[in-house]
C-alpha cells in the first residue's frame, strides 16, 4: 500500500455534505410540504409557527432520515477494518481504494463517519419505540388508577413507587448485566410488557365500536393479528416472515427502558386523570351512561395528550442519553456495536493522543437530544395555548 494522503478541511466539509444528499433531499420535501400544508396538519403544523419548533423538527428529521438512508450515506461498513487506517486523521484517503475516512479512523481502523451514521439506527430503533411501549404501559395502568382511585390506585401506585425508589442508573446496570441476560427474566418481562399495546388497542376499539360489530370485528382481528405478529417476532424471535426481530442485547435494553420509564408515565397519567375526571364533559359522559373505559379512553385521554406528548419527547432524549451512558460503560450492546455511547467509550481511552474519533458521536448524541428538547419546548408552548 502507498502512503496516506489527506483532503483539506474545505474538501472534508464538502465531502460530508455530499454524503448526506438523501437526507437533504428528504428534508426539503418533508419540510416544504409541511410548511405548505401546516394549517391542515394540526399540532404538527403548529410547530412551524415558531423558530424553536422548526429547529426541533428539522434536527429530529435529520437523524431520522440519516438512520433510514444509512447504507447510502456511509462509504464503508461500520465494522470493516483497514489496518493502515488505524487512528488515521480526518480526511485520510485509503491507499489503493480511493475511499476517504472523512472523520478519520478509530483505534481498530474503522471509519468513524460510517460508525456515527449507523449509530443513529441503533438509537432510533430503541429510544422512540421503547418510549412508546412505556407510554402504553403507563397509560393502560394510569387511567384506572386515577379514575377509580381506592384500592386499585393504592396497589398500582405502590408498585410504581417501588420501581421509582431504585436509582435509575443502578436499575439499568442490574437489568443489562450479562448474568441477567443469560436468564429468562428479560424474555419474561418482554412477554409481559409487549402484551399491553394489544390490550390497549383492543379495549380502545371495543369501547368505541361495540355497537357497530361490522367495524369492531375487523379492527379487533387486525389488532390481534398485527399485535401477535409483532409479539412473536420481538419476544420469541419467531416471525414467520423474518421481518421483525431484535438482537438479545437490544431486547434486554429495550425491556429495561420500558420497565424504568413506565412508572414515571403512570404517575403523570394518574395525576392528569384525577384532575380531568372532575370536568363537566366527563360528568356529561357519565350521565349519558357511557362505560368507565369509554370515558377514560375517549373523553379523558385525548384531553391529556399535550403533557403526554411533551413527556414522550423528553423521555426519548433521556433514553438516548441513557443508551449512550450504558454504551460508555460497555453494558448492553455488543462491544463492536457502532452506537454512539460505545464509540465515545472507545475513543475516550486515547483522548490525549487522538481527539477526532470522539467528536462525531459526541456531537451526534448532543444534537439529537437538543432537537428533542427543542421539540418538547415547542409542544409545551402549543399545549399551553390549547
Amino acid at each position: 500500500m502507498g502512503a496516506i494522503e489527506f483532503l483539506t478541511w474545505p474538501q472534508i466539509i464538502l465531502g460530508v455534505l455530499a454524503r448526506f444528499w438523501p437526507v437533504w433531499l428528504a428534508l426539503a420535501v418533508v419540510l416544504g410540504t409541511s410548511f405548505w400544508f401546516k394549517k391542515r396538519l394540526g399540532l404538527y403544523g403548529q410547530l412551524f409557527d415558531s423558530g424553536v419548533g422548526v429547529a426541533g423538527v428539522t434536527i429530529c428529521l435529520f437523524w431520522l432520515f440519516t438512520s433510514i438512508f444509512a447504507s447510502t450515506i456511509s462509504p464503508f461498513n461500520p465494522l470493516a477494518q483497514i489496518p493502515i487506517m488505524k487512528d488515521a486523521l480526518s480526511g485520510a484517503i485509503v491507499p489503493d481504494n480511493g475511499g476517504v475516512y472523512l472523520f478519520g479512523g478509530d483505534k481498530l481502523a474503522r471509519d468513524v463517519f460510517s460508525r456515527m451514521v449507523y449509530g443513529s439506527q441503533i438509537v432510533l430503533a430503541i429510544a422512540p419505540l421503547a418510549t412508546a411501549f412505556a407510554l402504553m404501559v403507563g397509560v393502560t395502568l394510569g387511567l384506572p388508577a386515577g379514575y377509580y382511585g381506592g384500592r386499585i390506585d393504592s396497589v398500582l401506585s405502590f408498585l410504581a413507587n417501588l420501581v421509582l425508589a431504585f436509582p435509575v442508573i443502578l436499575l439499568f446496570y442490574l437489568l443489562v448485566t450479562p448474568g441477567i441476560m443469560e436468564t429468562p427474566i428479560p424474555y419474561g418481562m418482554a412477554g409481559l410488557f409487549f402484551i399491553f399495546p394489544i390490550i390497549f388497542f383492543s379495549v380502545l376499539f371495543y369501547t368505541r365500536f361495540k355497537n357497530r360489530p361490522e367495524r369492531l370485528y375487523i379492527l379487533l382481528a387486525a389488532t390481534i393479528l398485527i399485535g401477535g405478529w409483532v409479539y412473536a417476532g420481538l419476544v420469541f424471535n419467531a416471525d414467520p416472515f423474518g421481518v421483525i426481530s431484535m438482537d438479545p442485547n437490544e431486547l434486554n435494553i429495550f425491556v429495561a427502558v420500558v420497565f424504568a420509564s413506565s412508572p414515571g408515565v403512570f404517575r403523570i397519567v394518574r395525576g392528569l386523570v384525577m384532575d380531568i375526571k372532575t370536568r363537566d364533559y366527563v360528568a356529561a359522559a357519565q350521565t349519558r351512561g357511557e362505560s368507565p373505559w369509554y370515558i377514560m379512553l375517549w373523553e379523558i385521554l385525548p384531553n391529556a395528550r399535550g403533557p403526554l406528548i411533551v413527556d414522550a419527547c423528553l423521555r426519548i432524549g433521556y433514553t438516548t442519553i441513557l443508551l449512550g451512558t450504558l454504551g460508555y460503560f460497555g453494558l448492553g450492546l455488543a462491544p463492536e456495536s457502532p452506537d454512539w455511547g460505545t464509540a465515545i467509550k472507545d475513543a475516550s481511552r486515547l483522548l490525549r493522543s487522538f481527539i477526532h474519533p470522539a467528536l462525531p458521536p459526541t456531537i451526534a448524541l448532543m444534537s439529537f437530544v437538543l432537537g428533542l428538547n427543542l421539540l418538547a419546548d415547542a409542544l409545551r408552548e402549543q399545549s399551553m395555548k390549547d
